[in-house]
């Protein structure tokens, strides 16, 4: 693909979208993604065509929401689409994924149950497309989450699902486009890539960690410090980008050299290090919702502090640096 296309996700110099790099390169991870993802479920079907579970409602509504996001992403690198429709469509996407089944069992009312999946979709859908600013960065972070959704499929419904079946094909993938994507890298994922990444991603988080498969009952902090936890980079990231603009009065969806891991860059760190260090925060901060999920039989205010607290030290430090460092960023324009 990387002989044959060459300007996927190439954008005119006079166009808005700021990169990291200052080379262009083409944007093939989202069209390898959703390859491999039709790939995994059409093979589900054969390996366990007697022993695994039927395509259901559900099932059939996550496809077509991440097939729509896809698609979405796909014009976007070819014509550079304008926000609004990006956002309708994302909104779609959630909508979706309510109307099959697929939703946040937060609140006792569905209105805010239904409201808050939209708003999961639509932020995480953003925060994925936001933190690809730097080689491998969301790449990384895409491939940790994996693993943790991965191993509570193991830990509670087996192997034999869907969802199992699409996550170990997404995990192929990402470490298949890594090699490529690692600094330098030879290409993008785009938005192709990232708005596949976060449609899929948030269907799955919401059927393992928003809702996840346990006897016991969950108490209001502790649903909400899983996720949390889990997309700690994006989440931080997003957060610290939207503030920092807003403040000095920019759109935050204008891109720049603003992000969190810029930051970390302009502290010294090589591109390849500051990839090691958001993996590292990823790994720690996922074993930790793991460990909420399978270890913790009673849960307490005083686990609520902890992790909280944890949460907030790496939410201030990131934002601590990314502030001091303001002077050296190519701020939006």
């Amino acid at each position: 693909m990387l002989r044959f296309v060459k300007t996927l996700g190439i954008r005119n110099e006079k166009e808005t979208t700021i990169r990291w790099s200052p080379q262009v390169k083409p944007a093939l991870g989202g069209l390898t993604f959703y390859i491999i993802f039709l790939l995994s479920i059409i093979f589900h079907s054969f390996i366990f065509s007697y022993s695994g579970d039927s395509i259901d409602f559900k099932f059939t509504g996550i496809v077509g929401a991440v097939s729509l996001g896809f698609l979405m992403g796909l014009a976007d690198d070819a014509y550079n689409t304008r926000p609004v429709l990006k956002f309708l469509t994302q909104v779609l996407c959630g909508g979706i994924l309510v109307y099959s089944g697929t939703y946040i069992d937060f609140f006792d009312s569905d209105i805010l149950n239904y409201s808050l999946t939209v708003l999961w979709v639509v932020g995480l859908m953003n925060s994925i497309n936001m933190l690809d600013n730097m080689d491998g960065i969301t790449t990384i972070v895409s491939l940790v989450v994996c693993f943790t959704i991965l191993i509570l499929m193991l830990l509670g419904s087996g192997t034999s699902t869907f969802g199992a079946t699409i996550i170990i094909g997404l995990l192929a993938a990402l470490l298949g486009f890594l090699y490529f994507n690692w600094n330098p890298a030879k290409m993008y994922m785009g938005d192709t890539g990232s708005q596949y990444l976060g449609v899929l991603l948030a269907a799955l988080s919401i059927n393992y960690l928003w809702n996840p498969i346990t006897t016991e009952e969950f108490s209001i902090s502790r649903q909400f410090l899983i996720p949390l936890l889990t997309f700690i980079i994006p989440i931080v990231d997003t957060t610290t980008v939207t503030i920092k603009r807003l403040r000095k009065g920019n759109s935050p969806f204008v891109g720049g050299k603003d992000h969190t891991t810029h930051h970390l860059s302009y502290l010294g760190f090589s591109e390849k290090q500051v990839a090691a260090i958001v993996a590292l925060i990823s790994i720690v901060s996922s074993a930790i919702a793991v460990y909420i999920i399978t270890s913790i039989q009673v849960w307490s205010h005083l686990y609520t502090i902890i992790f909280s607290a944890y949460f907030l030290i790496v939410f201030g430090i990131l934002f601590y640096i990314a502030n001091k460092n303001i002077n050296k960023s190519e701020d939006v324009g």
